[in-house]
This record gives C-alpha cells, sequence and structure tokens, in this order.
C-alpha cells in the first residue's frame, strides 16, 4: 500500500481549509460541512448525511454500478450527493443527469478542484469508493482521516485499509461490500445511512476512523522490511 502525506492531508492543519478539528474537536468538520453545503449550492439541512466522491470517471472506479444503484436510493432515503471527476463521457453524462433529476440534493462538478477536493474529504459525512479494482487507493486513506466514512468495495486496496464496522462491539472504520453489482451499493450506503442516524455508533465510528495511521512513516518501514528480507534471499555464484 501507498502511504499518506499527513502534512496535506490532516484536518488539523489542513491548508484549503478556514476551519481546522480533529478527533478531540469535531467542531470545524461541521463548519466544513457548511461550507461545502453553500458552495455546490445544495439545498439541504446540515443535519442530513452527505455523501462525497472524488473519483475518475472511468470502468476501473466502478462508476457503472451507481447507474441503477443511486436513482433508487435517493428516492428512497434523504441525503446529500457531491460528486467531483472527470473521465468518461457517458459517466459525464449520468451524473449531469442525476443533478438535474435530484437539484438540490445532487451537485455534480466536472473537472478537478484541489480546494473543493479537500472540501469534500473535510465537509462530508461518507466517502463513496465502489470500485472494479483498486491497487491501494488514497482517497479512502484521506477519508479515515478526516472522520468521513468510506462505503467501499472489497477489492484491493480498499480492503486492505477499511475494516466493516460492527455496531454491537464498536470496532471498524467504514461500510465494506462484496459483490460487484447495483444491489450491493445499495445495501452498503444504505447500512451507512442507518449507522448515522444512531449518533453514538456514528461517534464511535468516527473516532476509530481519525484513529488509523496510513503515513509514511509506516510504510518506509514496511518497504525497508520487506526490501530487507528480499536481499536475504539473493544468493550471489
Amino acid at each position: 500500500m501507498n502511504g499518506v502525506d499527513y502534512r496535506d492531508w490532516d484536518p488539523r492543519h489542513d491548508a484549503y481549509l478556514t476551519a481546522h478539528f480533529g478527533p478531540q474537536d469535531l467542531r470545524g468538520k461541521q463548519t466544513n460541512k457548511e461550507l461545502l453545503i453553500a458552495a455546490v449550492h445544495l439545498d439541504m439541512a446540515v443535519s442530513r448525511p452527505l455523501v462525497g466522491m472524488v473519483t475518475r470517471l472511468a470502468e476501473q472506479k466502478g462508476i457503472d454500478l451507481l447507474f441503477d444503484a443511486l436513482p433508487s436510493l435517493l428516492q428512497e432515503r434523504d441525503f446529500g450527493l457531491l460528486v467531483l471527476g472527470s473521465g468518461d463521457p457517458p459517466y459525464v453524462a449520468f451524473f449531469e443527469g442525476l443533478a438535474r433529476r435530484f437539484p438540490g440534493r445532487v451537485a455534480f462538478r466536472n473537472g478537478y478542484d484541489e480546494s473543493l477536493a479537500h472540501l469534500i474529504e473535510a465537509g462530508s459525512d461518507m466517502f463513496l469508493m465502489p470500485s472494479r479494482y483498486e491497487p491501494c487507493g488514497l482517497n479512502q486513506m484521506y477519508s479515515l482521516r478526516y472522520g468521513t466514512i468510506p462505503v467501499v468495495r472489497k477489492t484491493g486496496g480498499l480492503a486492505d485499509s477499511v475494516q466493516h464496522f460492527d455496531p454491537g462491539t464498536g470496532v471498524g472504520t467504514g461500510c465494506v461490500f462484496n459483490d460487484y453489482d447495483a444491489p450491493a451499493v445499495r445495501w452498503a450506503v444504505g447500512t451507512a445511512l442507518d449507522w448515522y442516524n444512531v449518533p453514538k455508533s456514528w461517534q464511535q465510528l468516527m473516532q476509530n476512523a481519525m484513529a488509523q495511521d496510513f503515513s509514511w512513516t509506516r510504510r518506509i518501514t514496511e518497504y525497508d522490511s520487506l526490501y530487507r528480507n528480499l536481499l536475504g534471499t539473493i544468493h550471489v555464484r
């Protein structure tokens, strides 16, 4: 797995944020959510859950699963959705159409905006990554640090970095689904929305997420150990 540069991606000192926060004081996260909702012109109460995505709009990222999953979820559940990304025209057209169909609840920004990407990580409640495959992935690790609960498919680095939450034990850091199909996405998002509606469980989940450490300090040690082990298997003739 890759590491995260917490000099750039940490809500306690993120240069793109005007309101900073950490695991011991989450008031700044609420402020960032308010700023995010206003910035993209969503018409929703700050108390309602907000799902964010920052992604390439490509087949690898599982966007095709959302064609069936998101419209039905938006009809059945009360939440907002914000997507920042660019890529294949059919996926762009889908999100543009979704924003027109659900005005005030869905916002789509075509392209990439570094400042908005940081605000999405800081102000969203959940971060959706339904990837077909993901060798490592970084946004789920950013999301953990910002207390933005990752909703991810169990593949590659997503499976390695996010542990499915158990409200009974209070253990876990996100919502993980197995199958690559629309019903699995609907289940995962619905499950996360149910957790959000239980403040005590949600608070525990956020604390668990923000306690994770995917820094390069840890990764360098692991790489060093790996290379030393490999060198030990080489026999010079």
